[in-house]
C-alpha cells in the first residue's frame, strides 16, 4: 500500500476489540519504526512494550491521576474543547488494549524529540499497514510511569500507544486542505 493511502485511512482509535494481536505483527511494526531517520544517527528511542494486565492497570491508575489534576487546573479554551469532546480523566484504553508501547526518548542525543517522534510517525503507519490501531496517548505527568517501571533519567516518556484491533466506530476528523498548510518561498 502507498504512504499516502496508509496516510489517509490512518484514524485515533481508543477502542479495542479483546482479541490480541500477533505479536510478531507489533514487531513488524516496531521494526518500520526503528529505521526512521535520527540526528547523528543517534537512534534515541526505546520502545517499551507491556502485556502484563496488572502492569497496564497500574500505568492507567498513574495516568488517570496525573489527568484529574491535570483537569482540575485546566480552564478557558482547552477546557471548553475538552468538554465540548468529551475528554475526560478516565483512559480505559490504558488497559482494555491488548498491548501499551511506551515510546521513550534519550535525552542527552542530538535532537532526540524530533528524532523520537519522526520513528513513532513510522509506527503509527506501519501499525495501519498491519490493521491495527492506536491513539498517541500522552500523559500530563509522565514522570509516575517513569518512577514505575525504573526508566533511566536520562529517557523520558513521550508517548503511551494502546495498540490492537480498532472497534472504534468514530470517523476520522477532517484534515486541512494542502493550500492551507503549504506555501513556496516564503510563509
Amino acid at each position: 500500500m502507498r504512504v499516502l493511502d496508509l496516510a489517509r485511512r490512518r484514524k485515533t482509535v481508543r477502542k479495542f476489540r479483546p482479541e490480541r494481536p500477533p505479536m510478531e505483527d507489533l514487531l513488524k511494526a516496531l521494526k518500520a519504526a526503528k529505521e526512521a531517520p535520527s540526528g547523528m544517527n543517534a537512534q534515541p528511542w526505546k520502545f517499551v512494550v507491556v502485556d502484563d494486565e496488572w502492569l497496564k492497570g497500574r500505568i492507567r491508575e498513574l495516568c488517570e491521576a496525573e489527568e484529574r489534576k491535570f483537569h482540575s487546573k485546566t480552564k478557558g479554551d482547552l477546557m471548553a474543547w475538552l468538554q465540548s469532546e468529551g475528554f475526560r480523566p478516565e483512559k480505559p484504553f490504558l488497559s482494555e488494549a491488548p498491548y501499551l508501547v511506551l515510546v521513550f526518548g534519550h535525552t542527552k542525543a542530538p535532537y532526540w524529540l524530533q528524532s523520537t517522534w519522526i520513528a513513532v510517525g513510522y509506527l503509527l503507519l506501519a501499525l495501519e499497514e498491519l490493521g491495527l490501531g492506536t491513539v498517541t496517548y500522552t500523559p500530563p505527568n509522565p514522570k509516575p510511569v517513569e518512577n514505575l517501571l525504573n526508566v533511566p533519567p536520562q529517557y523520558k516518556l513521550q508517548t503511551i500507544l494502546p495498540i490492537g484491533y480498532p472497534a472504534d466506530p468514530a470517523p476520522k476528523r477532517g484534515r486541512r486542505r494542502l493550500g492551507e498548510v503549504v506555501s513556496f518561498n516564503g510563509f
